[in-house]
C-alpha cells in the first residue's frame, strides 16, 4: 500500500503519464508511431489531433492543466459516443453498447482521468506550481 504522504507524487505521475499517452495519440495522427497521417485542419480527426497534441503537452508539463484536461475530457466523451459507440471504428470492433465491445476503453479511461485532473489541477512537479499559479 502506498502511504498517504506520497499522494502528491503519485498524482503528479498520473498526470504526466496520462498526458504523455494522450500526446502519443495526437502524434499518431501526424503519422508517427505507426499511425496514419491526417490533415490537421480536417474534421474530426485533425481537430482531435490538435487537441491531443496540445492538451497532452500542457497536461504533461502541468501548464493550464484544468483547462486542458477539461477540453481533453470533452473530446474523449465525444470520441467515445461518436466513434466507438455508434461506429465501432477499431479494427475488428463492431459498434456496441459497452466499451469492451466497441474498442472504447481508452476513450472512457482518458475521459474520466482528465475529468479528475480538471477538478484537481496540476499538483506538484508542474509548470503551474513553479510559477505559483493556483
Amino acid at each position: 500500500m502506498i502511504p498517504d504522504r506520497l499522494a502528491p507524487q503519485t498524482y503528479a505521475l498520473m498526470r504526466i503519464v496520462f498526458g504523455l499517452m494522450f500526446l502519443t495519440y495526437g502524434l499518431q495522427k501526424l503519422g508517427m508511431f505507426g499511425g496514419q497521417a491526417v490533415p490537421l485542419v480536417s474534421f474530426p480527426f485533425g481537430i482531435a489531433g490538435i487537441i491531443e497534441i496540445l492538451g497532452g503537452l500542457l497536461i504533461t508539463i502541468g501548464l493550464l492543466t484544468k483547462v486542458a484536461a477539461f477540453v481533453a475530457s470533452g473530446e474523449m466523451a465525444v470520441a467515445y459516443f461518436w466513434v466507438h459507440q455508434f461506429h465501432g471504428i477499431e479494427i475488428g470492433q463492431p459498434a456496441g453498447a459497452l466499451p469492451v465491445q466497441n474498442g472504447g476503453i481508452p476513450a472512457v479511461l482518458f475521459c474520466f482521468a482528465f475529468l479528475y485532473l480538471a477538478t484537481r489541477g496540476s499538483g506538484i512537479w508542474s509548470t503551474d506550481a513553479a510559477r505559483g499559479a493556483k
